[in-house]
């Protein structure tokens, strides 16, 4: 139900709040992926190895979830930072510094 004493719905959103706000549900799916990735691997690793211990297991699903989780951030920010024209900004101020 909309708020009658404005008339209107939200005012829209900046630029950098949607950016964040794209970020922030690009990273959601990520963290679903860095999870399915780091269990599939504790399974895989589980499978193969008779004598597992859960040392191994723990550190498998930390290093597997937390490498994927970062290299998702990465490509996210640098996908972001293309779609927004930041990169545009600073190639523009590049060319002016080297004339």
């Amino acid at each position: 139900m909309p708020d009658s004493d404005s008339g209107q719905g939200d005012p829209p959103l900046s630029p950098r709040a949607l950016a964040r706000l794209r970020f922030r549900k690009m990273m959601m799916w990520m963290a679903m992926v860095s999870l399915v990735a780091a269990i599939a691997a504790v399974i895989i690793v589980a499978q193969s190895d008779s004598g597992f211990h859960i040392h191994m297991l723990i550190a498998t699903a930390l290093g597997v979830g937390l490498t994927v989780l970062l290299g998702t951030a990465l490509m996210s920010l640098a996908f972001l930072s293309a779609s927004s024209g930041h990169d545009d900004q600073a190639a523009q101020s590049q060319k002016r510094d080297d004339q």
